[in-house]
């Protein structure tokens, strides 16, 4: 059957992650397979770039699915979009030649942590921002992140339960900007582990905040054992913001995200 791609975006707050669970529980990939099934008028499953877990968020999750149903990318976009629940929406669809693989063509992801960082927690996006009280110095989390670019053993950055065969990864990009109350950690890599993100968020907290000096990251890294890490962030400030895929997929250019911090950050 004809191979489409699609870009999805989600407030994973009311979400057990991504993945369809056989628990019962709501998932972000269970709700759009049936507004999909429901435009294709056939069960539709699909395939997406990476797995996110409870409470995180998405800006360009990107899937593939197989449909055999005649729909222009404008069908597929409204017409999905009209049996979704209004914290989830997919930005566009589109044909695509059927070598794509969601996962399996991506080259790299790309996440950034978003971080309310003042005195007072707030009242407003409870769910969208991580509340972080003790003032973080983003120089010495740079400076701290930067033991962390390259190809590593993440043993120390992944959840206990992570059931990746190995933990080698290589981190292509992470920096750290403030905007006022917000600091942002973006991070890019060819691909991640379960908790990685959540993990290094939560080492980065203490460099930032002077209780760890910034070699402590790499002293993390080198242990090679979780327990020797920092506690793992909150999932609420955590989104999913972008993939890279060949130019011969020809896929639309991303919008900077999220978008209330996209004027903050050089994109």
């Amino acid at each position: 059957m004809p191979r489409f791609v699609a870009s999805v975006q989600y407030d994973g707050s009311r979400y057990h992650g991504w993945q369809s669970l056989k628990t019962g529980h709501p998932s972000v990939q269970e709700t759009v397979e049936k507004a999909l099934s429901k435009v294709a008028n056939h069960s539709v499953s699909v395939v997406c770039a990476g797995r996110t877990d409870a409470g995180v968020h998405g800006c360009n999750q990107i899937i593939h699915f197989d449909s055999d149903a005649e729909r222009s990318s404008y069908g597929w976009t409204f017409g999905t979009n009209s049996g979704l629940p209004d914290d989830i929406a997919l930005n566009w669809v589109q044909p695509v030649s059927d070598d794509f693989h969601a996962r399996f063509s991506a080259e790299w992801r790309r996440y950034r942590y978003v971080i309310l960082n003042r005195r007072i927690r707030p009242a407003h996006l409870p769910k969208g921002v991580t509340y972080y009280h003790r003032p973080l110095d983003v120089e010495l989390m740079n400076i701290g992140g930067q033991y962390l670019i390259g190809e590593h053993d993440f043993d120390s950055y992944r959840a206990v339960q992570c059931q990746a065969k190995h933990a080698v990864r290589e981190m292509q990009k992470l920096e750290v900007h403030r905007h006022g109350d917000m600091v942002i950690i973006d991070i890019r890599a060819n691909a991640f582990l379960h908790h990685m993100v959540r993990n290094i968020t939560g080492v980065l907290q203490e460099v930032g905040s002077g209780r760890k000096p910034p070699i402590w990251v790499k002293e993390v890294l080198d242990a090679r054992d979780r327990s020797k890490a920092g506690v793992t962030a909150k999932p609420h400030g955590l989104y999913f913001v972008d993939v890279g895929y060949p130019e011969q997929f020809d896929l639309p250019k991303s919008e900077p995200n999220p978008f209330f911090v996209a004027a903050a950050l050089p994109w």
